[in-house]
């Protein structure tokens, strides 16, 4: 399963509370947009050759983060927090992956209605909006807006604080797992780190996760302690994992012939 959390870095700014690859779009907050290998000169990747690209994490995308969220954890960070991070807090990375033509007709129904298609005329009146609202359902979307967020499947982020990259969330949408989109997630933090000169990543992960964990230490990343009771929502322990050092050859070498395997996947051509 391709979701953790840590609860070292919350988006509440607290550093004590809980808890790419790009496609067609600007990074923001000074991320970078320097080319790598296998992919166009502006440094994205091609969504007509890979089944599934990331791009920097807009406002627009939130519905379908805070959607991908409830799927995924046990408690949710409001909508509202994802603006300030993405909008305010330069020391925040945010990415969403999305799924190209290439993977296929969508694996779930849809989730955001479309304005005219879902609705009628009486339905976007401001007392059908503010009823909408009370009673906690969707509010309906232009066509262009809702197709983009039917596209999303997954969302990863981090905080650039000095030295340290430290990984704050990762999540894929349940039925989008097993693609290796979680990895091309955590590929995009590991890149744009290095761009901003961070010495090492770091993140803490749930002991019983075995699955986030062979993925990190296939990016160099070591356990460290055991954090007894780390998780407010169960209790459960978590790993102290981090890299090793970002500009040192072993990390270079490692994230290259990982990335160039990842590629080949996600075009539908590797053996995974």
């Amino acid at each position: 399963m391709t979701t953790f959390r840590t609860q070292g870095v919350h988006l509440s700014r607290d550093p004590r509370s809980e808890p790419e690859l790009r496609s067609g779009e600007p990074a923001r907050n000074g991320a970078s947009t320097h080319a790598t290998s296998a992919v166009s000169a502006n440094g994205m990747l091609d969504p007509t050759a890979y089944k599934y690209v990331v791009e920097p994490m807009a406002a627009r995308h939130i519905p379908a983060v805070s959607a991908i969220e409830r799927d995924s954890f046990p408690s949710i960070w409001p909508a509202s927090a994802y603006r300030r991070e993405i909008e305010r807090n330069d020391m925040a990375y945010y990415v969403v992956a999305k799924r190209t033509p290439l993977a296929g007709p969508a694996r779930r129904p849809r989730r955001f209605p479309v304005l005219g298609v879902d609705t009628t005329p009486g339905d976007e009146g401001l007392l059908s909006k503010l009823g909408r609202l009370v009673r906690g359902e969707k509010r309906a979307y232009a066509t262009d807006e809702a197709e983009e967020l039917e596209t999303i499947v997954g969302y990863s982020g981090m905080w650039a604080m000095g030295y340290e990259a430290h990984v704050t969330t990762i999540a894929v949408d349940p039925p989008y797992r097993g693609e290796a989109i979680g990895e091309l997630l955590l590929v995009a933090l590991l890149e744009e780190a290095r761009s901003r000169d961070a010495e090492t990543s770091i993140l803490e992960c749930r002991v019983s996760n075995h699955v986030a964990q062979a993925l990190y230490r296939k990016y160099t990343y070591r356990d460290g302690r055991v954090r007894k009771g780390y998780y407010s929502d169960d209790g459960e322990d978590a790993i102290e994992m981090s890299t090793v050092a970002l500009d040192s050859r072993t990390f270079r070498e490692t994230l290259a012939e990982n990335r160039k395997r990842l590629l080949l996947k996600l075009q539908g051509t590797g053996d995974g």
